[in-house]
């Protein structure tokens, strides 16, 4: 990683490092949000994040851009042409970004810290859900089908497909379909060996996805991240520690819909419910 000398601010490559610091020494500083541009920015284009203005527009899809370099990037999209590879497993990407944060996989970089436990990630967008799910309990998203509350709206997006069946994401070489883009990444890997599998360094397990990389190398590093706010007991995964959560709540969300008893654990009350209609049929061959 790159550090500013004057902010701290970390960067993945020096060229955004000296983008950043001409910043610093700029005589321009907008008045909506004090951002300083650099000697090499415009400060009109600068002003179009306010005002909204995108002149330019993508001629396959019509998508809109603030700046011409994000719709040349984006075009990459519609080409198909990656640019950036990796020289150590050959995987190429559209972005040069997205090869930094790719890189991380490799090195272990993790320059994104939570200021409230001691967890590091290697995006901000992963240090973002993990406040979002582990420190915050409010939940703006509900549910129009049963009422249910999420943190996100993508969490909220996935549960909703249990309840319409939709399968959105399908796979060009079958007719099978998936709720989860994820899971079509691991059928095409796995049926059709299409993609690129993510392999541990120290036991060569394979992984179809680079999160389940991540977390399977936080059980060989046997680091836990995510501590219990109400408990000093701390685990491997976001997931891990909400499961553990239910035991100093009293919260039942989930009900059997025979004999109306509640559970905290959605698997609870499924091999509840397993016992119990089969207790309650025979119930009711006897009664008959």
């Amino acid at each position: 990683m790159y550090t500013c000398t004057q902010c701290e601010k970390h960067f993945a490559t020096p060229h955004y490092l000296r983008q950043h610091m001409n910043a610093h020494s700029s005589k321009y500083k907008c008045t909506e949000c004090g951002k300083c541009c650099g000697r090499n920015r415009n400060p009109a284009v600068h002003r179009r994040s306010h005002s909204g203005e995108k002149p330019f527009e993508c001629t396959v899809c019509g998508k809109r851009f603030t700046h011409s370099a994000h719709l040349v990037g984006h075009s990459r999209v519609h080409s198909g042409e990656k640019l950036y590879k990796c020289h150590l497993c050959h995987k190429a990407f559209g972005h040069s970004g997205y090869l930094a944060t790719h890189m991380r996989v490799h090195t272990g970089d993790k320059p994104y810290k939570c200021s409230l436990c001691d967890a590091s990630f290697s995006q901000s967008s992963n240090l973002q859900a993990h406040k979002r799910h582990v420190h915050s309990n409010r939940r703006p998203h509900d549910c129009r089908y049963c009422g249910k509350w999420f943190k996100s709206s993508q969490d909220l997006k996935r549960h909703v497909y249990t309840h319409t069946g939709a399968k959105p994401y399908s796979c060009r070489h079958c007719s099978d379909c998936f709720r989860q883009v994820g899971q079509l990444k691991a059928h095409l890997l796995k049926s059709h060996n299409e993609g690129t599998w993510f392999t541990c360094h120290i036991c060569q397990k394979k992984f179809s996805l680079s999160g389940n990389l991540k977390v399977h190398l936080l059980r060989h590093e046997d680091v836990k991240p995510y501590v219990c706010r109400d408990c000093p007991k701390s685990f491997y995964t976001a997931t891990e520690v909400r499961r553990h959560q239910l035991k100093h709540s009293d919260y039942k969300q989930f009900g059997c819909c025979s004999c109306g008893k509640y559970f905290k654990r959605k698997d609870n009350v499924v091999y509840h419910f397993r016992k119990c209609s089969v207790r309650l049929g025979f119930v009711n061959m006897f009664a008959n």
